[in-house]
């Protein structure tokens, strides 16, 4: 198994998932916006020259959620996840496709507009504006009962997708401000 990634990008849950569930794995590192990632050997593996990317036994796969699933599917033996005929599993699906679709746009905002872009590009009504639209954190544990945590504790392949969101959101000064988040 292959992985082809670059520091601080979502590649980092492919490698997490994979420590995690202790499966070997050789790792291509490129710098982020590497132009290698641009050559036709490499857009062969990631049409859109981008990481993360899979390689296994013959099988590409990119985007860190479809490797996850893949992955847990191929190789999890039903740890971190809970199995598909399980009560909880339409929870689990519905918390990892939530934290991708509806948070990380907006942090993904946030972090472009006060790190990755020159001071002089930045737009802090896109940083307010996304800041507004995300959701209070606070809303999302109640059904979970007052554990203090985001989302049940045995659905653990959503920490991979939850710590990204702390992370980069601390970083962009959003959610890490709440008392309740610990990253």
């Amino acid at each position: 198994m292959k992985v082809h990634h670059a520091p601080n990008s979502r590649s980092v849950r492919a490698l997490w998932l994979l420590n995690e569930l202790e499966l070997p794995y050789d790792v291509e590192i490129y710098p982020l916006g590497d132009k290698s990632m641009r050559t036709p050997e490499y857009l062969k593996i990631h049409p859109l020259g981008r990481v993360p990317a899979l390689e296994d036994n013959g099988v590409t796969i990119f985007e860190s959620g479809a490797i996850t699933q893949y992955v847990l599917s191929k190789y999890g033996n039903g740890r971190l996840t809970p199995t598909a005929d399980s009560s909880e599993y339409p929870a689990y699906l519905q918390w990892l496709h939530y934290a991708e679709g509806m948070i990380m746009p907006q942090v993904n905002i946030i972090v472009v507009e006060t790190i990755f872009l020159p001071e002089e590009r930045r737009n802090q009504t896109n940083v307010d504006r996304a800041t507004k639209l995300l959701p209070d954190v606070d809303c999302y544990r109640s059904p979970h009962g007052n554990r203090g945590v985001f989302w049940p504790v045995n659905f653990l392949a959503l920490t991979f997708w939850g710590s990204c969101i702390f992370i980069k959101g601390g970083k962009g000064q959003t959610s890490a401000k709440k008392n309740n988040v610990k990253v």
